[in-house]
């Protein structure tokens, strides 16, 4: 027998959009939050940056709103962006009430930084650990609520849709999930009259990210197996400065960095970002990836690098403790010398299409944070946008949720789990290696620069490795790496079919086929969707 968990909310994901959505859903319902490991591992807790908020008096929603569309590329949904950058800043304030201590300057006022494509500074952060100290504070509450329970190393497999009942109907309602238990390897059944998808990014569908290894897309390939629509999938950026370096695994330079003055040089010390942009260091992030890469191929060498050498070493220290710390621990100082830095995979504009209330195509599935498309980063995310993204649109969730609870039920009877004549799995070498060669086929074919025959070619290995893989996944009783490795090459193959779509070149999905945008035919989503 399956063990059966019942719910009123079913949370999938445990980053600052699912907390965020938990702890206030919490004032109106029981709350089941699942996170297949530890509940601080996310995409958030490794945010360096922070918030965007027009908080100072020299700032206002409108210029915020600009500045997101012009690095949207045309493709954001203006109405979504004008509700982020209006709400935004009530939500600080709610942080602060939970107890997120930001960074202030003299006389208590948040200390304001400023990132790339950014007219104003606006970047409210904790010093260069803001998704950390985000985290913190909010699973504090989660953990002290008593509506809410947290099931960490519970491994979301399936959404229950109508279709696991054997009915076939293009009017889904989703009544929560088939979930692993993966230490004790065991299946559950939760029933939830409402799901909340907030499984976070995609970053290791690539080989080089800065994303934590539990970033294998597992929402989006949930949602799109089970009917809903997906759009913008194409649209992946890449992070220009990730650290250079064969322990750090990609760790993440943030773009305050830039912002506070830091020059992208040569291995001979030459400056570069002028041949690209008239703004140099602060470019938008699909400009700077765009100008390593290049530089990087030109060259022959491995990275470019990041120089803070002519700022006041204090200073540096000071804004950047995590930052100075981490590079001596691979004995390099920061304040004496530039830094290596390469792009990284980082964070994915497209996802689950929502609307203004978070409701995805899906009855009853709701879907937050960098799992869902709001269509506010368009073709290309404005810098520390997500977090804010995540907490307003989480926020909007829960208020629409809790006028509808009490007309909604969760006593719909799902079979269990059905794993008859499966086998344990015996060929570990099957799943590592595939995960090894989806990823390779993603970074030579699918990255910062693309091209029809790279996408071509990237279809066909993709389509050989997702069917060995389900077959292996279909003859073997589930676990977390066989899971992930499906989740991560449907993935891949959503991200692959959006790009051959766009047969255009906008925001940050660049090909050499058609390295101009066309607003006459692709001045629109990318839309997908399974059945």
């Amino acid at each position: 027998m399956t063990e059966v968990i019942k719910t009123d909310v079913l949370v999938i994901g445990s980053g600052i959009g699912g907390l965020y959505f938990a702890v206030h859903m919490a004032e109106h319902a029981r709350v089941t939050i699942i996170t297949k490991k530890e509940s601080s591992t996310s995409n958030t807790n490794w945010a360096q940056g922070g918030i965007a908020a027009t908080i100072d008096s020299s700032d206002s929603a409108d210029l915020h709103l600009s500045d997101t569309l012009i690095a949207g590329a045309g493709l954001c949904d203006r109405e979504m962006v004008k509700l982020m950058v209006t709400e935004g800043p009530g939500h600080i304030s709610r942080l602060m009430e939970l107890g997120v201590n930001f960074t202030t300057s003299e006389g208590d006022s948040l200390h304001l930084g400023k990132e790339g494509g950014h007219s104003r500074n606006r970047i409210v952060h904790a010093k260069d650990l803001t998704g950390r100290e985000v985290e913190t504070a909010l699973l504090e509450k989660v953990e002290n609520h008593p509506n809410i329970t947290l099931l960490e190393h519970h491994f979301a497999i399936e959404l229950l849709t109508e279709h696991h009942l054997g009915i076939k109907t293009n009017d889904i309602t989703c009544y929560g999930a088939y979930v692993l238990d993966s230490l004790q390897r065991q299946p559950k059944k939760i029933l939830a009259r409402i799901t909340m998808l907030a499984s976070g990014g995609l970053g290791h569908v690539y080989p080089y990210t800065t994303n934590p290894d539990i970033a294998t897309g597992d929402g989006v390939a949930m949602g799109y197996r089970a009917g809903a629509e997906i759009a913008n999938m194409e649209f992946i950026q890449f992070h220009p400065t990730s650290l250079y370096h064969p322990k750090a695994k990609s760790f993440l330079i943030s773009e305050a960095v830039r912002g506070f003055g830091g020059v992208l040089r040569l291995k001979n010390g030459k400056e570069f970002m002028h041949k690209y942009d008239s703004r140099e260091n602060l470019a938008p992030r699909d400009i700077v990836a765009r100008a390593i890469d290049s530089e990087i191929k030109k060259s022959g060498e491995e990275c470019v690098f990041l120089d803070v050498t002519h700022i006041d070493p204090d200073k540096t220290i000071e804004h950047f403790p995590n930052i100075h710390e981490t590079c001596l621990g691979f004995g390099i100082d920061m304040t004496r010398e530039m830094i290596p830095v390469v792009p990284a995979a980082h964070y994915s504009c497209g996802g689950i299409r929502v609307d203004s209330r978070g409701r995805t195509t899906l009855n009853r599935l709701y879907a937050c944070g960098e799992t869902s498309c709001t269509g506010v980063h368009g073709a290309n995310r404005l810098a520390s946008n997500s977090l804010l993204e995540a907490l307003v649109f989480a926020w909007r969730s829960c208020m629409e949720i809790r006028d509808r609870l009490p007309s909604l039920s969760n006593s719909v009877d799902f079979p269990d789990w059905d794993d008859t004549g499966t086998v344990s799995p015996e060929e570990w070498i099957l799943v590592s290696h595939n995960k090894r060669e989806a990823q390779q086929v993603m970074n030579d074919y699918v990255g910062i620069v693309r091209s029809d025959l790279r996408l071509q070619r990237a279809k066909r290995r993709m389509d050989f490795l997702k069917e060995e893989t389900e077959a292996y996944y279909k003859k073997t009783k589930i676990t977390t790496q066989v899971l992930e490795l499906r989740n991560l090459i449907k993935v891949s193959s959503i991200i692959i079919e959006s790009a051959i779509k766009r047969r255009e070149s906008r925001g940050l999905h660049f090909t050499t086929d058609y390295p101009e945008p066309d607003d006459k035919h692709f001045l629109q989503d990318t839309v997908l969707r399974s059945f």
